[in-house]
Order: C-alpha cells, then sequence, then structure tokens
C-alpha cells in the first residue's frame, strides 16, 4: 500500500491510496479514497462533487458524480436508506434526514479507470425509463432489460388554479416521449396551489419532519419542459395513487436509485396503455383512471 497525497478541498480533507496486486502476471492497481471524516447528507453532494473535479484535473478522461457513484453501488445504498420509513422500520425516529451520515469515516470509494468510466457510460446510454400511468408504475430499462420497478403516484384528474402557473391547469400526468434535462439537488417545497414555501411536513403516521434532501429530475416531454417532475413524496400512502399536481412521485428511497440510473439525457416514455400483462403473463385491463 502506497498513501500518494492528501489534500484538503472545500474543507474536506479525502486520503488518496493506490493497492496494487498481481495476478498470473497480470498488474491490477485500484485507486481508493479513504473518508477521513463522517460526511452528512447535507454535505453529501459537496463532498462528491470535490472528487470528480480533483481526478477530471489529473485524468485524460472523463468523470461524472453519476459514474463514480455507480462503481460504487453501495453508496445508493446508503443514500437511500435514509428513507424516512425505513427508518421508522427500524424504530428510529428522524427529524432531519440531512443530518444523517451516508458516508462513514474509514470507508472506501473505488476510483473507476478509463475503460470502466466508459463501461458505466455505456449502460447510461443504453438505459431507458418507462411509465405507465394507469398502472401507478415506473420501470428502468437497459435495453430490454428490466432493472428496476417502483410504485409511484401520478397527477389527479383535474383542473385546478395553481398560484405559481397563474392559470388553471390541467393535473393530469402528461404522456409523450423525452429525456431528462435537469436535476434540483437541493430543492426547495413549494405548494403549487398557493405559492408558499414550507420546510416541514406531516408524514403518514402523524408525526412532523423536516423536508428530505433529495434529487429533484425534470423531463422534457413531447419537446416541452412544463415542470413536470420525478421527485420523492413523503407520503407514502399516496403511492398507487392519481394524487399529484401533475408529477410523478416516489418513495424516497426509489427516488434516489432513479437519480442515480438516470443522468442528463436519459430517455423517457410516459404512456397511458390499460391493457397490459400481470406477473403472470396473464392479460389485465387497469381502471381507466383519466376516463
Amino acid at each position: 500500500m502506497q498513501i500518494l497525497k492528501t489534500f484538503s478541498y472545500h474543507t474536506l480533507l479525502i486520503l488518496f491510496v493506490i493497492f496494487s496486486s498481481t495476478n498470473h502476471n497480470s498488474k491490477s492497481t485500484d485507486k481508493l479514497i479513504i473518508v477521513n471524516k463522517n460526511i452528512q447528507v447535507k454535505s453529501y453532494f459537496q463532498y462528491i462533487d470535490s472528487i470528480v473535479k480533483h481526478y477530471n484535473s489529473i485524468n485524460n478522461y472523463k468523470l461524472s458524480e453519476h459514474i463514480l457513484v455507480r462503481h460504487n453501488p453501495w453508496i445508493i445504498d446508503s443514500l437511500a436508506n435514509t428513507d424516512y420509513y425505513r427508518m421508522i422500520a427500524k424504530d428510529s425516529f428522524v427529524y432531519n434526514q440531512k443530518d444523517l451520515i451516508v458516508l462513514r469515516k474509514g470507508c472506501s470509494i473505488k476510483i473507476p479507470d478509463s475503460l470502466e468510466s466508459s463501461n458505466i457510460e455505456k449502460e447510461f446510454k443504453s438505459t431507458w425509463i418507462d411509465l405507465n400511468i394507469p398502472e401507478y408504475k415506473l420501470r428502468i430499462y437497459r435495453d430490454s432489460v428490466l432493472l428496476h420497478e417502483f410504485l409511484v403516484r401520478v397527477g389527479r384528474n383535474e383542473k385546478k388554479y395553481l398560484k405559481m402557473a397563474g392559470r388553471v391547469l390541467d393535473l393530469k400526468t402528461k404522456t409523450g416521449s423525452g429525456t431528462i434535462v435537469k436535476y434540483v439537488k437541493n430543492p426547495d417545497y413549494y405548494n403549487p396551489v398557493n405559492g408558499n414555501q414550507y420546510f416541514v411536513t406531516n408524514r403518514d403516521d402523524g408525526k412532523v419532519t423536516k423536508l428530505p434532501q433529495i434529487p429533484f429530475i425534470e423531463t422534457e416531454i413531447n419537446g416541452i419542459r412544463d415542470g413536470q417532475l420525478i421527485h420523492p413524496t413523503t407520503n407514502q400512502e399516496t403511492l398507487g395513487k392519481a394524487y399529484s399536481n401533475g408529477c410523478i412521485g416516489t418513495k424516497e428511497a426509489d427516488a434516489w436509485i432513479i437519480y442515480y440510473y438516470a443522468p442528463i439525457g436519459t430517455k423517457i416514455k410516459i404512456r397511458y396503455d390499460l391493457n397490459v400483462l400481470d406477473k403472470n403473463g396473464n392479460k389485465q385491463t387497469l381502471k381507466d383512471i383519466y376516463n
């Protein structure tokens, strides 16, 4: 083991270590970052971005946040486990998710080499999102292979005046094809009906917590960016329902997975198919929630 160097970036000290091993006359080198302090949710993106910026300054290939984290899938698990309802299931009440530790002191983050980075980038290019509105299901595919399936909530079948839009809007989730175009990594929360910002939320169990820091994902559908987002809901009881103001709501844990499987440019298809196959391959007709 050889310690290369340490440096301070955005007040976060990072220790770089190289492990070399020889196997059947071939030499492999793994670059590791040893995290030397606990990293909370509120400083997580700053920390990851500092790693990416450093390696992009010294490597001849591009590293991104999404490539780095997908090369270290345990990070996604750690973020997903900050889900309020997962914590409650462990008898742990969390008032402020931003204070939770997601990268613990002593853990290691592997830096992908150029080939590994290229392979992950290729996987991203063949990954796409499928949402069937009346089924309340969001699926992530790589080509034709199903990777993930999530229960979601969708827009209500009604028209309503939204102060933030300044007009009456059809709240149904819009169908069509498009791409992921933007992230908001530390979103502010506003009530679209009255335009008021809010900072706490009432959970399904009646308890009040601060709002979590989980990225919002913006879509562009049929060439139009109309604020139709993919984002977590703090009320899991609303999943599997037409409940939102048009956005696609997910579990907090699922939102992290979707975020790291859908970098900007990922294709998305939103459809309204009533005739589907169930898990056993039998034909099923769904309820026509939008009439």
